[in-house]
């Protein structure tokens, strides 16, 4: 008797998803104008800042399907218009995922191009992005400031889950100022060269960054001058910002350094 023919795998095609979330300023307060969802980047707004801010607008990322998935391209459009106020977050860490073997491998792609207007505010900072073991992914992040624009932008790796190696990821990150660089970082995590080094990441399973950009007050006379203490460090840009670079066994403790390197951005600041 025959076999069954072996059914073939299934047409899966790799998403390309765009999702966007432009403000406008309307009676002196912040409003959404345009809040676009591209399922898995689903955008709910969740109420006002939380902090100092006021007038302002609060969006979260609700993922609404798995991955980042080997071959997905994710794009996140952030338009702040000038003299409002947007805090973005994420309600869960992101977990990048390889492809499954039979649509053969594939990068995924996260694109975050981010635009602040003149005496605008943003604060970007979702949780973390875990590595899945086998995953290959690019982050890439474009981010322009008018005039008088303040951004607070965190960012945070893992690599792995417990237990497992990490997939690999190159990162890019590049900030300019009314079209001036302000920071141009880039790094990869998951090729053993890189990791193997003690030089490099060492016996760390977590690196994240902040970026602390904008005008300081008028009481503050000068910037924070270069710190470093236990996987922290934090450095005065030659615009007006400052990076923290943390790294750290876990994300608990990457969240405490960076809060930590933030300490010393917020006395140089307020």
């Amino acid at each position: 008797m025959p076999r069954p023919p072996v059914p073939s795998p299934p047409d899966r095609r790799s998403l390309d998803a765009r999702a966007a979330v432009v403000t406008e300023l309307s009676g002196g307060r912040t409003v959404l104008r345009t809040l676009r969802s591209d399922p898995p980047l689903t955008l709910r707004q969740t109420g006002p800042a939380i902090g100092p801010a006021t007038g302002s607008a609060t969006v979260h990322l609700v993922s609404t399907a798995a991955g980042p998935l080997g071959g997905d391209r994710l794009e996140l459009r952030i338009d702040v218009a000038p003299g409002t106020s947007l805090e973005l977050a994420s309600v869960a860490s992101t977990l990048v995922l390889p492809g499954p073997s039979e649509w053969g491998p594939g990068e995924s792609v996260a694109i975050v191009e981010a635009r602040v207007g003149a005496g605008a505010s943003l604060r970007y900072a979702p949780e973390p992005v875990v590595l899945a073991a086998g995953s290959a992914h690019r982050m890439i992040v474009r981010l322009a400031m008018d005039e008088g624009a303040s951004v607070y932008w965190r960012e945070e790796i893992v690599f792995g889950r417990y237990g497992e190696r990490p997939g690999t990821c190159h990162a890019r990150f590049d900030a300019t100022i009314r079209g001036v660089p302000l920071l141009r970082q880039e790094f990869v995590v998951g090729d053993p060269a890189v990791d193997g080094s003690p030089a490099v990441y060492g016996d760390a399973r977590c690196v994240g960054s902040l970026l602390v950009a904008g005008p300081r007050p008028p009481a503050v006379k000068s910037p924070p001058e270069a710190v470093v203490g236990e996987g922290c460090a934090v450095l005065p840009l030659a615009g007006p910002g400052t990076l923290v670079s943390a790294l750290a066994p876990d994300a608990p403790t990457l969240r405490e350094r960076l809060a930590w390197g933030e300490s010393y951005c917020d006395s140089g600041r307020s």
